[in-house]
């Protein structure tokens, strides 16, 4: 079942003198229980597409269907409620709150969904059990190792429960072992039939564990003889 398409996206920058053509006419399917590779080099525009698909950057032409509704032709409000219900991101730096406890940071969502404290808490403690930090809890971003870091990102990407999950070069910071444990652990816990899971990368020892690879390069997305 397909739960999101993009139509002839395009993204540019202007300055005074030229024009910088990020994505030209892009063309993206993502359907449920698949695990999307989108590959290419540093700079050919993945993060950028990963942004508009998420909602996060209005791309200047084209369209992003998310069940059967375009995004960005959603209210303000609208708009919020998918990325806070619908989407979770884990974005390459983690965006860890640095003050806050891992528990904290992963229950912040659900505060944002406006449940009661205690029970923001209650179920961020078990998403971060469920991603092997029962013993991290109550441990700031800055006492945890970098693979750490991520799974809280990742819990406070999932704990919301959200059909799509985006993750921006999920392995730059890790090595080849930790890297290709960490993709396996998100392809055999999170993915099924209701889910989707999007990942960015040009980590070549991470392909195989991929259903479908897509090469992004000069703007332009077409199908990889990657995998």
């Amino acid at each position: 079942m397909i739960l999101l398409q993009a139509h002839d996206v395009s993204k540019w920058f202007d300055s005074e003198m030229t024009r910088l053509n990020i994505l030209k006419n892009v063309n993206l399917t993502v359907n449920l229980g698949e695990i999307l590779y989108i590959v290419g080099p540093s700079g050919s525009g993945k993060t950028t597409l990963l942004s508009i698909i998420s909602g996060i950057l209005k791309p200047n032409e084209g369209t992003v269907i998310f069940r059967e509704k375009d995004i960005w032709h959603m209210s303000d409000d609208e708009l919020a409620d998918v990325r806070l219900n619908s989407i979770g991101f884990v974005f390459q730096d983690f965006h860890l709150f640095p003050k806050l406890t891992a528990t904290e940071n992963v229950a912040i969502p659900l505060l944002l969904q406006r449940k009661k404290l205690s029970q923001a808490l209650l179920q961020a403690e078990e998403t971060l059990t469920r991603v092997g930090l029962s013993h991290r809890l109550h441990t700031a971003p800055n006492k945890l190792s970098v693979g750490e870091q991520q799974r809280v990102a990742i819990a406070r990407a999932i704990v919301t429960q959200p059909e799509l999950l985006l993750f921006d070069e999920p392995t730059a910071s890790l090595d080849a072992k930790a890297g290709s444990h960490m993709i396996s652990f998100v392809k055999e816990s999170l993915l099924d039939a209701d889910h989707a899971i999007i990942i960015v990368t040009h980590d070549h020892r991470i392909y195989h564990f991929a259903t479908r690879i897509l090469q992004l390069e000069n703007g332009h997305l077409e199908a990889s003889n990657e995998h």
